[in-house]
């Protein structure tokens, strides 16, 4: 059974103890509230001010699972406090492990931060959850992407597209890397996990089926990315990369080496963002 009072209060709680700074939003000359305005939270959690609003006076509906998994993402709370606004809701919190979405506030922090850099953070899977502006504008935008096109290494080989930014030299390698990865984590999780599943249903694909028998374990990036983008070209980039391991998640940072083209084409890159430039 909701707890009305108490979502009411712990979410009125959580909101007036975040700072603008800590969920990378600009502070703002006029600012006279003590923390997060309403309205921020809401764009944070992707769901009306009203809506949210109406929460914390307790006069709102009762908020499905997927409303308060956003509420735990947009107020930056941890796992030990997104479980307890479940329970306040009326529902049970899902068993821990590497498959949950939810990112740790310590990752969430390091990205906010990370305004004019290309990054992201990913789990395990390969599945983005959460990227910078500059970082959608380099790999595309992740939330379009739903159920089993989440997963990088999937669209790899069921999906073109995908593949199309990698120059054609690269991409069998990159072919090995994405089967050794899922070789690992089958192993890893076991038959019955979703690594397995994916395994089963890639294996339609030729492509995927080539370099699956070959049975190779520990096949490793290469040190330097390179990305064809559509509207700035070619740029070279190093990925540097952070993992949380209670979640197994990994935030994904790209530089370019400074003075270099793909240095300015990041610039470029920055400006123009995911709009395209006219011919």
């Amino acid at each position: 059974m909701i707890d009305r009072a108490g979502l009411a209060a712990f979410l009125r709680h959580r909101r007036e103890s975040l700072q603008p700074e800590d969920v990378g939003l600009p502070r703002g000359a006029r600012r006279r509230t003590g923390g997060l305005r309403r309205e921020e939270v809401a764009a944070l959690s992707h769901m009306s001010t009203d809506y949210y609003a109406r929460l914390e006076r307790g006069t709102g509906p009762h908020p499905s699972e997927q409303m308060i998994a956003a509420m735990a993402q947009g107020l930056h709370l941890s796992l030990d406090e997104r479980d307890h606004l479940l329970r306040l809701a009326g529902h049970r919190p899902p068993t821990r492990g590497t498959a949950s979405d939810h990112v740790s506030p310590g990752l969430l922090r390091i990205l906010d931060r990370l305004t004019d850099t290309p990054a992201e953070i990913i789990t395990e899977l390969g599945e983005t959850l959460r990227q910078t502006p500059l970082g959608a504008a380099l790999t595309g935008d992740a939330t379009e992407r739903r159920g089993d096109d989440r997963v990088l290494g999937f669209r790899w080989f069921t999906d073109p597209a995908a593949r199309e930014p990698y120059p054609p030299e690269e991409q069998r390698q990159l072919s090995r890397l994405y089967a050794s990865g899922l070789r690992e984590l089958v192993a890893l999780r076991g038959p019955g996990s979703r690594a397995a599943e994916l395994a089963i249903l890639l294996q339609g694909d030729a492509g995927f089926r080539e370099v699956w028998e070959a049975q190779e374990i520990g096949v490793r990036p290469p040190e330097l990315k390179r990305f064809r983008h559509p509207e700035v070209g070619l740029l070279e980039l190093n990925c540097q990369t952070l993992v949380d391991p209670d979640q197994g998640h990994r935030l994904l940072v790209y530089t370019a080496t400074p003075g270099s083209e793909s240095h300015e084409k990041l610039q470029l890159l920055a400006v123009v963002g995911s709009q395209r430039l006219a011919p």
